[in-house]
């Protein structure tokens, strides 16, 4: 009886001795901007040099000297590290930004490291092109760890965690309805995922350094692109370039961030069968697919006998992507777009792409569910005794999972405006609140200025800053992951 009760408490030493061994990996990607900031000849290398050996060494001393009495983590401590370890991870990532040559406060640099990890891209820095080429590279690496995700960067590189709590960890950071493996043991579709990341993000820099972009720019931009994050090392973003060839290929390899990286996997496998066989992937591929020849129809009118192909065709095609995708990155003149362009890219920034992917918003796949659960709703209504079902790819999805898929909505709805209503507390006009609510929730990170408002997120007090900090990473972890931890079932023995 004692046993099964000790079994039963939360195992916090071995959480805390996982989070040494993420601190010690963490290290490893900081002393990357460390390196080239020396390469340089720029004098936050050596701030870089201090946090990274302050990072490593924290980490190896929870890693070395704590004695955990079970080795062994069940779905609590997977939810618990899920959450903490991005909270952990984005403590230490911002310590460069303290002290760096354009140094920011606490609360900036809080926001700043969740904005890169979480993949939402809204930053505090007015112009990086001020900043360090470290401090540009950190903020690029930053989003394309947290693009894939930190923890199943773990489970490639720990596969101790394989058996011990791997698949709570897997299921409670990898988004979507249902979680498919590639291979039969969760480290190995964690390595078979990564490894279709990197390639995709060198063939990216690839392309962008072939084009108009220095190779630096090329790889930060190729960071930023594939993992959906955003950052960019130009104020006004990829338009700096002013480059049609710039903004196409962003745009593919955008919109292949917003695909699941399974079906990636297929694709790369010679499996194209499964993937144009995908409900989710049609549905993605025709929404973006109707919205350009949309948009492409109203620039067309709008502009007249003026018409270009890069004002007709490529600027809407980037910003949809880029919108769908929660990229974030924003064309030139956006705000000036007729207003019905603007709305209709409101949904596209709050439901996203795919599950499975490295973008934000709640995911077309619960959109498709709920589609086809009000559809049968109506048909229930006109004929009561109808035998209806949710049916995806050949599959009849349990009325658990729809459910699950329904309640999930409410609650990103509900996050949403609550988010909103703190913001309002602080004199934030209530659109604003919602926009930057919507945009922080979705992993977008478009200010509202962009779509003609007058607010920028940046422009925030700290303490609104705190509350999109925590509305990011409920976003990125998918609600249910940080609500769980408010229960107080979670904690009870």
């Amino acid at each position: 009886m004692l046993l099964r009760k000790d079994t039963r408490k939360i195992n916090w030493l071995m959480l805390a001795k996982v989070i040494g061994w993420l601190l010690m990996i963490e290290s490893g990607f900081m002393a990357i901007p460390c390196a080239v900031s020396f390469a340089w000849g720029e004098q936050d290398g050596w701030i870089f040099a201090t946090f990274t050996m302050l990072t490593f060494f924290t980490g190896y001393v929870l890693n070395h000297f704590l004695r955990p009495e079970r080795h062994t983590m069940g779905k609590r401590e997977g939810f618990l590290l899920t959450a903490l370890v991005w909270v952990v991870f984005s403590l230490f990532g911002m310590l460069p930004f303290l002290l760096c040559s354009h140094r920011i406060g606490a609360g900036d640099a809080f926001f700043e490291a969740m904005a890169g990890f979480t993949t939402t891209g809204c930053s505090v820095y007015a112009d990086p092109e001020e900043l360090s080429h470290g401090v540009n590279l950190w903020r690029a690496l930053m989003q394309w760890i947290g693009g894939m995700g930190i923890i199943l960067f773990t489970l490639a590189v720990l596969p101790m965690l394989n058996s011990s709590g791997g698949m709570q960890m897997f299921n409670a950071e990898v988004t979507g309805i249902t979680h498919d493996k590639i291979q039969p043991r969760i480290s190995q579709t964690a390595k078979g995922l990564w490894l279709i990341y990197i390639i995709i993000t060198l063939a990216c820099a690839l392309l962008l350094w072939l084009g108009p972009m220095s190779l630096f720019d090329a790889v930060c931009h190729a960071l930023g692109t594939v993992s959906t994050g955003g950052f960019t090392t130009r104020a006004a973003g990829p338009a700096a370039w002013d480059s049609g060839y710039v903004d196409t290929v962003i745009t593919v390899f955008m919109f292949t961030g917003g695909t699941s990286f399974t079906l990636v996997f297929m694709a790369a496998t010679g499996r194209f069968a499964a993937v144009k066989a995908n409900a989710t992937f049609r549905y993605y591929a025709s929404t973006v697919a109707v919205s350009i020849g949309i948009f492409a129809a109203v620039m067309a009118i709008k502009m007249g006998w003026g018409s270009t192909l890069r004002g007709v065709l490529i600027d809407p095609a980037f910003q949809i992507v880029a919108t769908i995708t929660s990229t974030g990155y924003v064309v030139q003149g956006l705000s000036g777009w007729a207003p019905v362009l603007l709305g209709l890219l409101l949904p596209m920034m709050v439901f996203g792409a795919c599950a499975g992917s490295t973008s934000g918003g709640a995911k077309l796949d619960r959109m498709l569910v709920l589609t086809r659960y009000v559809r049968n709703s109506l048909k229930r209504t006109l004929q009561p005794n109808t035998i209806t079902k949710v049916e995806i790819d050949g599959r009849v999805l349990t009325a658990d999972t729809v459910n699950q898929a329904i309640s999930f909505l409410a609650l990103y709805a509900i996050v949403i405006i609550f988010a909103a209503g703190v913001l309002t507390l602080m004199g934030v006009g209530l659109s604003d609140s919602l926009f930057c609510s919507a945009s922080c929730v979705s992993n977008a990170g478009i200010s509202p200025d962009a779509f003609g408002g007058d607010l920028a997120i940046s422009s925030l007090p700290v303490a609104g800053k705190m509350v999109l900090s925590l509305a990011m990473l409920t976003g990125r972890l998918e609600v249910f992951t940080i609500l769980v931890l408010f229960m107080p079932g979670f904690w009870r023995k």
